[in-house]
């Protein structure tokens, strides 16, 4: 009894070897947005110099924190950027995928990061709160200004790719945020011109890191469950196992495995038990064509089967396994 594994793998039309494979409409290829981080890396470093120099010139500690808290940002964009070039590689010998998951593990540094940095300035603005400091509200307000658009420009940049890519996603949210951060730091800065309480620094800072914390949040989540080869969120299981069983000859499914590759493909595994035998190759292509079609993965391996080896096997009334 030999169950025919036929391995399925990029016979329609398109390679996903060499990183360019993305070009069937919904995935961005990850290539594509090396303009992108280099400007983002270039025009923030810069703006990390300008803004720690000032901030230790006016005596604003909201500045050096927020400085400090961009460098985060240029490190986070470097790992985006270094898993975005390493994805594209093509597969070898020894790692069989590529490195497409190294963007997997670039939003989970990412979301990291951006913890350490808040547990930071968290500290920092508890002892301005303590004691309270002089700030030069006008220097601070200029630069947090110039901060706004640098980081507004550098988010607008990763938009497009953030719905498809967490780990573009991780870059465009640390962007998105410390265009927020310095817009507190702006309205804090006019607020302390006006009102002189030097402790509405401290207190925005506060708000702020509040707001930031959410953000990174749901990208902690959601890179740990794609760490952990859990079924993407944009994926239903049930769904799909009801698909695979309402195809033509198949009375079961089992080892049904889905699971993300990188954080832009997704590859499934499944067993198909069909009785009547092995229904031929353009049954598999058909099959893989219409996974990608309806559920975008696009990696796809199926082992039919005549009858359930083993006692595993679920009829297609049972659950998963």
């Amino acid at each position: 009894m030999s169950a025919g594994h036929h391995h399925h793998h990029d016979h329609h039309g398109h390679d996903h070897g060499q990183g360019s494979g993305h070009a069937h409409g919904h995935h961005h290829a990850p290539a594509s947005f090396g303009r992108a981080f280099a400007i983002g890396i270039v025009l923030n470093l810069g703006f990390v110099v300008v803004e720690a120099a000032y901030g230790i010139i006016a005596g604003s500690m909201a500045l050096v924190a927020d400085a400090g808290h961009n460098l985060s940002d240029v490190l986070g964009l470097v790992i985006a950027w270094g898993a975005s070039v390493l994805t594209a590689r093509p597969p070898s010998a020894r790692f069989t995928y590529g490195f497409k998951s190294s963007s997997i593990l670039a939003a989970l540094a990412n979301a990291s990061l951006l913890l350490v940095a808040l547990g930071a300035i968290v500290v920092e603005t508890i002892r301005r709160l303590i004691e309270p400091e002089p700030v030069a509200g006008g220097p601070v307000m200029i630069v947090a200004a110039i901060g706004i658009v640098i980081n507004a420009v550098t988010a607008l940049m990763f938009m497009r790719g953030s719905k498809h890519d967490i780990n573009i996603r991780g870059a465009y949210l640390h962007m998105a945020a410390d265009a927020a951060v310095s817009a507190g730091v702006v309205v804090a800065g006019f607020l302390i011109t006006m009102t002189g309480f030097a402790w509405i620094d401290p207190v925005t800072s506060l708000v702020i890191v509040a707001v930031i914390a959410i953000g990174t949040w749901d990208l902690l989540r959601d890179s740990v469950k794609m760490g952990l080869h859990g079924v993407p969120a944009s994926i239903d299981e049930g769904a799909v196992r009801t698909f695979l069983c309402g195809q033509p000859g198949v009375t079961a499914v089992h080892d049904l495995h889905i699971w993300p590759m990188s954080t832009t493909e997704t590859a499934l595994t499944a067993h198909l038990v069909m009785p009547q035998g092995h229904p031929g190759d353009g049954f598999l292509r058909e099959l893989a064509h219409e996974l990608e079609h309806d559920f975008r993965i696009c990696h796809t391996t199926v082992q039919i089967e005549a009858q359930p080896m083993l006692d595993c096997a679920h009829g297609c009334q049972g659950g998963g396994d």
